[in-house]
């Protein structure tokens, strides 16, 4: 067998991911009313075969056709001379044949027209495609925040998936450029499931009601127990109030942001130092900015684990700086010197290219120190 599943792997065989909720139960529902048209169509060609095999003595493969194309009236004529009882029987075919075929278009009109079986279909194709996400971020409740962070993820190439229950949602994401949807409340199990966050890295949740939050948090928490998942999943959502910030992180929010806060604190520092603003919109905000600033966990197996900074050297293996270390315990040590040691759980806050940090994150992977010359930049 392992071999067999080698083989399927390198031949891409593998069967595609199935969501959690597939709507099957739901499409039969819907097809149901084509059974009788379907029944009567089959019986209309069993019935016009034995006619003609009766009647006329033909063949069971000429029977087929005669029928096939008297019931679809398509006007190809006798393919064999027809008796004058076989051509009333065949007067006879074509008007019940007539009567089926009208029933029949009668009841697809119908199914048609309610709108259901489109909407099914469209939505079961979402659900597939979003199973085939990984390591994505459910973005429940859709509003202007909602707006300007699914863009910022669209630009920075992360999966995402937008949960809300306005009926309106197929129009706002076609808008917005949303890939993926899930029109339903976001805190209920059905929208948790069809959003595949058994699978996903983490939940946002924006709504401005903190109420519709904090089911979010509470909802994502109780399914992470559910599905007994290693990692804690990353909720981030946001609050007006401090009162609030606290409130959330309390019930399991890894991150409030506080836009009343951020808003403040940016008008203050820009206050004390007006020349900083250029440099923090070039720095922060720019999207093709030369530098980058990112936070990288050390791994309990890294090689680096216990030396210290200047045994490690980071900079002489990619260009580089370390200008802060955070212990196990969250307490942060700004520019650091040669002497301080990295300890098991540390978090090394870097600024460089944003390849430089590429290589600084495999350089701190490893096991066993690389040589330096074959991945210095």
């Amino acid at each position: 067998m392992q071999p067999l599943k080698k083989l399927q792997k390198f031949l891409h065989w593998q069967k595609k991911p199935k969501p959690e909720i597939s709507l099957d139960t739901e499409l039969y529902t819907q097809l149901a009313p084509f059974r009788l048209p379907l029944i009567l169509t089959v019986l209309m060609m069993m019935f016009g075969t034995i006619g003609y095999i009766l009647i006329d003595n033909m063949s069971l493969s000429d029977a087929i056709y005669q029928t096939g194309i008297t019931f679809t009236t398509v006007g190809f004529g006798e393919i064999a001379p027809i008796s004058d009882a076989g051509r009333l029987f065949t007067i006879t075919f074509i008007i019940l044949g007539f009567g089926v075929f009208s029933f029949s278009v009668g009841v697809l009109v119908e199914v048609l027209n309610k709108g259901d079986l489109i909407k099914i279909l469209k939505e079961r194709k979402m659900l597939y495609n979003v199973a085939r996400l990984k390591n994505h971020y459910v973005v429940c409740h859709h509003n202007d925040y909602t707006v300007e962070l699914t863009r910022e993820f669209r630009e920075n190439h992360i999966p995402f998936v937008v949960v809300d229950s306005n009926p309106n949602l197929e129009e706002e994401a076609k808008k917005y450029n949303y890939p993926y949807f899930i029109n339903e409340e976001p805190h209920t199990e059905i929208a948790l499931a069809k959003s595949h966050l058994s699978s996903a890295k983490g939940i946002v949740t924006l709504s401005k009601n903190i109420a519709d939050n904090i089911a979010v948090i509470a909802s994502a928490r109780l399914h992470e127990k559910e599905v007994n998942r290693r990692r804690p999943y990353f909720i981030m959502t946001n609050a007006v109030s401090i009162t609030d910030v606290e409130k959330l992180k309390k019930l399991g929010a890894d991150s409030v942001v506080s836009p009343t806060k951020l808003m403040a604190q940016r008008m203050s520092a820009v206050s004390q130092r007006p020349e900083m603003e250029n440099i923090l919109e070039q720095f922060l905000y720019k999207k093709d900015t030369p530098l980058d600033i990112e936070e990288i966990k050390v791994p309990s197996y890294s090689w680096t684990i216990y030396k210290k900074l200047k045994d490690v050297n980071l900079p002489s293996y990619t260009k580089v700086n370390i200008v802060g270390i955070r212990d196990e315990k969250g307490k942060f040590i700004p520019m650091p010197n040669e002497e301080t040691i990295i300890m098991q759980g540390s978090k090394l806050l870097l600024i460089g290219s944003g390849e430089s940090i590429r290589r600084a994150k495999k350089v701190v992977r490893k096991r066993e120190q690389p040589e330096r010359e074959i991945i210095h930049v």
